[in-house]
């Protein structure tokens, strides 16, 4: 089965008789998370026991935009800089940053663990397969103790633009996923129903034989920037399968910007009904690296983690 979940911001939805932050740690101060990339920072910040809020910043540098960021964080939720107790940050662009940020106490944590820990929180599991989906995709097997890297592929965000580029002369995100909702992937993907009029056992006459296998003189750019978006999602799907199956779990949580995209999740969701796995994909998944940077820095400073 394929699950979102949706929260308003700063709600922290409940399990049981508590709240989801009050079954993972114990904190009296603010502590802030960060997703650095090379362009863009993700910021988090929880307040006691609970998420206070969120933002982004796209700047020039990683450098400019995690400053950027945690200014604008500030200002958003009225804070000062003394009301912060602690920085935890992670990403290629943390690599940049070699000293306090702003003078506050800044710590770089694993990325993979951070991957791992966000997408539980958003979701409430104890454990599942979390992949994120970047310019690259990662592929963790995680646990509120950690998260283990099972593998990557260089699948992604960046397969996506360099195709669209160079077939549809588009690189924008908005703009390939508005045409993706438009296009109809009979013009492009050859299906097992293309292949055979006989029923296969436990494959459906729509599931994909051949991505790009089918495309025919009345695709248009609809159909192709559809049929892109189904290549990088149903690849990067298989390998999220695949690696359930090795870590013998059912749960596989996906993360990451590109989660935005419906087409995608509709590729998706098709993997969830063909292999009987509970994929989710949380409301704000852009997030969940530096909600986990938070909560594994305040694992790594020795808070106690509720169960």
């Amino acid at each position: 089965m394929l699950f979102f979940f949706r929260r308003k911001a700063g709600e922290t939805g409940r399990i049981g008789d508590k709240t989801y932050a009050e079954s993972w740690y114990i904190n009296l101060q603010i502590t802030i998370g960060l997703d650095i990339g090379g362009s863009t920072t993700k910021v988090v910040g929880f307040q006691d026991q609970d998420l206070l809020g969120k933002t982004m910043v796209k700047a020039s540098d990683p450098i400019t935009s995690t400053y950027g960021g945690i200014g604008r964080f500030l200002s958003l939720n009225d804070l000062k800089l003394h009301d912060v107790k602690q920085v935890f940050m992670t990403g290629v662009g943390s690599s940049y940053i070699d000293k306090n940020i702003l003078g506050l106490p800044t710590q770089t944590v694993d990325e993979f663990n951070s991957v791992g820990l966000g997408g539980l929180y958003l979701t409430g599991l104890d454990r599942a397969i979390v992949v994120s989906m970047g310019t690259g995709t990662s592929l963790v097997s995680a646990s509120r103790q950690g998260g283990k890297h099972i593998i990557g592929t260089g699948l992604g965000g960046g397969t996506l633009l360099g195709l669209s580029k160079a077939i549809l002369g588009i690189h924008d995100f908005g703009l390939i996923s508005e045409l993706a909702e438009e296009g109809d992937l009979d013009n492009i993907d050859l299906t097992i129903g293309d292949l055979t009029p006989r029923a296969i056992p436990g494959l459906k006459a729509d599931i994909t034989a051949s991505n790009f296998g089918k495309m025919n003189d009345q695709a248009e750019n609809p159909d192709l920037a559809r049929g892109i978006v189904n290549l990088v999602f149903q690849s990067v799907g298989t390998a999220a399968i695949l690696a359930s199956r090795l870590e013998d779990l059912s749960d596989i949580v996906f993360v990451g910007s590109l989660l935005r995209m419906h087409a995608g999740r509709k590729s998706l969701d098709g993997f969830a009904d063909l292999y009987q796995k509970n994929i989710l994909i949380p409301e704000d998944a852009e997030f969940a690296t530096a909600m986990g940077a938070a909560l594994s820095g305040l694992t790594d400073a020795n808070h106690r983690w509720k169960k």
